[in-house]
């Protein structure tokens, strides 16, 4: 029974719930910090609303990518690949999540989360997992639209608009996502051929790649001190925002030296570990920024 239940945990892909429970979090601090009021059980209804309607994606993502999954080192043993469990059992487990998820999210908080929620889930589901992840070398930016989707409904949950704070929090995770993703379709770039993903790493070529990981990666740190430009946040979050984005940047920068496929594979899994350290940094930056000098 403890086998089966953890089998079942593992089709949420628990490193992107928690991830995006984070993010959502994350919103909705700064959002109460702002208004000077924390609600507990909105947060709460907030939290576990979107968490299950995230779990609910990525399960149906995994019913869906068994193909592509199939293909992929990291992803061949994932439990509908190997049989483990059916893939109906999977898709009713998946409508119970989502069920239960939308429910939490209509009785206790705003319609503004329940359009983010639900638009959340349609761009990752549908948009990015059968259609442009697939099809088009442009998946990222559609998936990074529903990966940016908790940040946003956490921040709505509290100010119940959409605001230049709602921007700027949803366009910072929006932005994160490019680099992080296309780092990591430079060292997984034999994978994503072999499955026939169309990412930018295997469409594009790596020199590309490098260029549209520095890019997306000036737009993100730009992004992040704009909080305290608009006055969201303090000085305090603009010194270290600052000075992690500018060592992102210098990383980035180094990608251009690297010449071997040893040498990008290196520095681009060194750039997705420090991807980890900014989302994380800004996601608890944001949460104590407002509070901060």
């Amino acid at each position: 029974m403890t086998s089966k239940i953890k089998t079942y945990y593992s089709l949420t892909k628990p490193g992107v719930l928690y991830g995006n429970a984070l993010t959502a979090a994350a919103g909705f601090l700064l959002a109460s910090g702002i208004a000077g009021v924390f609600n507990f059980w909105l947060f709460l209804a907030l939290c576990i609303g979107s968490t299950l309607i995230i779990a609910s994606a990525c399960v149906l993502n995994n019913y869906l990518d068994q193909d592509i999954d199939s293909k992929m080192a990291r992803t061949k043993k994932r439990a509908l690949v190997q049989g483990e469990i059916k893939g109906k059992n999977a898709v009713w487990f998946s409508v119970i999540l989502g069920a239960v998820g939308l429910l939490i999210l209509m009785l206790f908080t705003n319609t503004l989360v329940v359009l983010v929620g639900v638009g959340g889930f349609l761009v990752y589901v549908v948009f990015y997992g059968m259609l442009s992840k697939r099809l088009s070398i442009h998946g990222t930016l559609v998936g990074s639209i529903s990966g940016a989707a908790p940040i946003l409904a956490g921040y709505v949950a509290v100010s119940n608009q959409f605001d230049i704070g709602a921007v700027l929090v949803f366009l910072i995770l929006f932005l994160w996502q490019m680099p992080e993703f296309y780092s990591i379709s430079i060292f997984r770039h034999d994978e994503y051929k072999a499955a026939g993903v169309p990412v930018m790493a295997v469409v594009k070529g790596i020199k590309n790649t490098k260029i549209q990981i520095y890019m997306y990666t000036a737009a993100f740190v730009t992004a992040t001190l704009l909080l305290t430009a608009f006055g969201y946040t303090g000085y305090i979050y603009l010194v270290v925002m600052g000075l992690l984005g500018a060592y992102w940047l210098w990383l980035g920068a180094k990608g251009f030296e690297a010449k071997t496929k040893a040498a990008n594979e290196k520095w681009a899994r060194k750039m997705f570990r420090f991807s980890l350290v900014m989302v994380l940094t800004v996601s608890l930056m944001m949460s104590v920024g407002p509070l901060l000098p």
